[in-house]
């Protein structure tokens, strides 16, 4: 088995397809990296920029090269003497163009008699499957051996053809209404609220066999290193899954599972670890100045994290999971869908796994109980069943269908109706929670180097609300808490955006990713305030305020003497705001842990949520840069970002050419009036610091704060000078605000 010293993501996709990314891979090379590390590579739906709709999991992705083009990659790979990892998607399929999947199609044409039936997680009790597709307007009509509305194709089922086109509609297996219905009345189950993505049957045997057949023969064919499985929380049984799959592949396995602070992977799962949310709000929140949380507490004026979290799960409960929760309650008499929306609300994890996991199906229950006494008798029939069969139907649908309601209501929509520092609101994030102290950071690095060696970790993935650095720059807020608040209100009296919150979110958001062009400020914001559901939503559009949101970045860019209020506050943090980047990502590359660099952010990235950060990556940019640098060049702190590409390749190089430096874990503390300013730490053969909290260093200084290092002679191999065994952080840290130690093996 071969556990990659770190990996390189890459959006593969039609604008940067398989032979766009073969030839990516000298770079890669040269840059450290251990293992290419791609998006979903199976068919996927027509135009598909992402991969994680698949349409046909049985062969490679015709639109990104298909199979020639994945074995070229592959070649290419493997003569760099890198590894080579997959996303799978075992969740799901898309289903919104249903000739594009022929399974579905299938099933859409013959209904239970289908042989694809069974595939998919289909009421059939309930009558013929529930499309909505249709809009206000338009009619059905019969093109050949079709029916179609508009550019909607659907199959017509054997021996229903003849007379008008509704009357053939009303004989097929299917019955297409108004996109609407949907949420309330779906019969069959999805990925989260997305009605075109339909769930799979992994947890049966042909099934899985049939979707994982093709991927599978990669690994064994010696092809595939590892394997990044996507949204376990979704599947029936997702230690069954991950039992099954390890008894037929012999590879890195890592898993997109997003912990709560506090919580375990499932010590069953035969995998490496998670796909690394989990460091990643520990490494960011140890760079948050906890003296700030009141003052932009007061700045919010939000409810508690806790009391608008209940709110935002209600609003899916209520509004986008409504099928999904009578389907629920009708396993069960004597309950009710009030009940089982209570008890999704109350869950303190994205799921339980029963019988693992007992103590938080109980907390969601006496926390259900506790805010609804008057559904006890519903809640305890509910809790009764599920106990009485951990394993049955009404088991399996409320843990999968909890991890649907948190990260609907937590991520989705909680997020970004709670701007107090939007640092802190990302995936795996703990917004209540101001921050990471010293002590925590270095117990969470603890005990992943003890449990889990070889999960990921992360700090910028295709899926996170904000790229790394834009996060290091907002953090940067917490020490300037006064000034921000200050500078915030006047900003917002002579430019209001019309909702408080979303305002709070944009004027961090402009302050994060300074520069940004209108534009991509534009389309984060109309995002942001549909997925915080508060004056407009995906669904119920308020069109003036949108259009009010849409306009509001460049009529605050073309106010000159605001966007130079804005350009002089950004002054203020762009340095302290480098400083938390290269600290983060120093503490993230040479911490315990296989690190992923997400694509491009080997330089400063200043990238908002999606499809923001699947912009095409500047790589001639980049290894124009890398060229210096291997040249002996070092670089300064500036807007180029070449000092962290500079952190990046030594620290990969490092980690693949003498892998036996980075094991171990045990935390470095300095001495002096500045100590509250370094995390350190050190393992077999490197020490890692970095510097936090910049502002109020630049304040006082290091004065004469010292750290002590293990015995041993050591060299700082970012500016390659010989380190004293007790070095004053005033000289360690003059050039770069981190440092990367490394013992002599002589």
């Amino acid at each position: 088995m071969r556990v990659p010293s770190s990996t390189y993501r890459v959006q593969v996709r039609p604008g940067f397809d398989l032979a766009d990314t073969a030839g990516l891979v000298p770079y890669l090379r040269r840059l450290g990296v251990g293992a290419v590390y791609t998006s979903p590579l199976l068919a996927a739906a027509p135009g598909s920029t992402h991969g994680y709709d698949v349409v046909d999991p049985t062969r490679a992705n015709p639109e990104l090269g298909g199979e020639t083009a994945r074995l070229r990659l592959v070649a290419a790979v493997r003569e760099a003497g890198l590894g080579f990892v997959v996303d799978l998607v075992p969740n799901h399929m898309s289903i919104e163009v249903p000739r594009a999947n022929p399974w579905w199609w299938d099933v859409l044409a013959h209904g239970p008699g289908s042989r694809y039936a069974t595939y998919f997680d289909v009421d059939f009790a309930r009558g013929p499957i529930l499309l909505p597709v249709l809009g206000d307007g338009g009619s059905l009509e019969v093109r050949g051996e079709r029916l179609c509305y508009y550019d909607h194709e659907f199959p017509i089922a054997p021996g229903t053809e003849g007379g008008t086109a509704d009357e053939v509609h009303e004989r097929q297996h299917y019955r297409l209404v108004h996109w609407r219905r949907g949420n309330a009345e779906l019969t069959y189950r999805r990925f989260f609220d997305i009605t075109t993505l339909a769930a799979v049957r992994v947890e049966d045997t042909a099934v899985f066999e049939a979707t994982h057949a093709e991927v599978l023969r990669w690994v064994e064919a010696g092809e595939v290193d590892g394997l990044r499985i996507d949204h376990p929380d979704g599947l029936s049984d997702p230690g069954g899954y991950f039992r099954r799959l390890r008894s037929r592949v012999d590879c890195w396995l890592v898993v997109e599972k997003i912990l709560a602070a506090g919580e375990e992977l499932p010590a069953s799962w035969p995998v490496h670890g998670t796909t690394g949310y989990d460091a990643l709000r520990q490494v960011c929140g140890v760079f948050v100045d906890p003296a700030g949380e009141a003052v932009l507490t007061e700045l919010a004026a939000t409810a508690e994290f806790a009391a608008e979290e209940a709110r935002s799960r209600r609003l899916i409960t209520d509004r986008s999971l409504v099928a999904e929760l009578r389907r629920i309650a009708a396993l069960v008499p004597g309950t009710t869908v009030e009940a089982v929306a209570e008890l999704m609300v109350a869950f303190p994890v994205y799921r339980s796994y029963l019988p693992e996991g007992l103590v938080h199906w109980q907390a969601a229950v006496d926390r259900a109980r506790e805010a609804r006494p008057d559904l006890a008798d519903a809640l305890s029939t509910l809790d009764r069943t599920v106990r009485k069969d951990p394993h049955g139907e009404l088991a399996t649908r409320i843990q999968q269908t909890s991890g649907m309601v948190v990260a609907k209501g937590d991520e989705d929509t909680a997020f970004y109706r709670f701007p107090r520092l939007t640092a802190l609101n990302e995936v795996g994030g703990a917004p209540d929670r101001f921050g990471v102290g010293l002590a925590e950071f270095h117990a969470g690095a603890a005990a992943r180097e003890a449990g889990w060696p070889a999960g990921m970790t992360s700090l910028s993935t295709h899926d996170t609300k904000r790229a790394e650095d834009v996060r290091a720059r907002i953090a940067v807020l917490a020490e300037l808490a006064p000034e921000f608040a200050t500078a915030v209100r006047r900003w917002s009296a002579r430019r209001p955006l019309g909702e408080p919150t979303l305002e709070l979110l944009a004027w961090q958001t402009l302050v994060g990713a300074w520069p940004i062009a209108p534009e991509r400020l534009s389309a984060y914001l109309d995002k942001a305030a549909k997925e915080a559901k508060l004056r407009t939503s995906w669904v119920d559009h308020d069109e003036p305020f949108e259009e009010a949101v849409r306009a509001w970045p460049a009529e605050v860019l073309a106010d000159p003497s605001l966007a130079a209020e804005v350009a002089s506050f950004v002054d203020l943090v762009r340095g302290p705001g480098w400083s938390n980047a290269l600290g983060q990502k120093l503490l993230q590359l040479a911490g315990p842990g296989v690190p992923d660099v997400y694509q491009g952010t080997e330089l400063w990235d200043l990238s908002l949520v999606d499809p923001d950060n699947r912009r095409p990556v500047d790589y001639a940019a980049r290894t124009d840069l890398l060229s210096r640098l291997e040249s002996g060049w070092l670089p300064e702190m500036d807007d180029t970002g070449a000092a962290k590409l500079h952190a990046v390749r030594t620290v990969l190089n490092l980690r693949r050419d003498r892998p036996t430096l980075f094991t171990g874990y045990r935390p470095l503390t300095a001495d002096g009036p500045a100590a509250a300013h370094v995390v350190a730490f050190t393992r077999t053969g490197v020490s890692a610091v970095a510097t936090r909290l910049p502002v109020a260093l630049s304040r006082t200084g290091w004065q004469d704060t010292t750290l002590t290092l293990p015995p041993g002679t050591w060299t700082d191999h970012l500016t390659h000078r010989p380190i004293p065994a007790t070095v004053p952080l005033a000289d360690l840290l003059d050039r770069y605000p981190v440092a990367l130690l490394v013992r002599d093996e002589s």
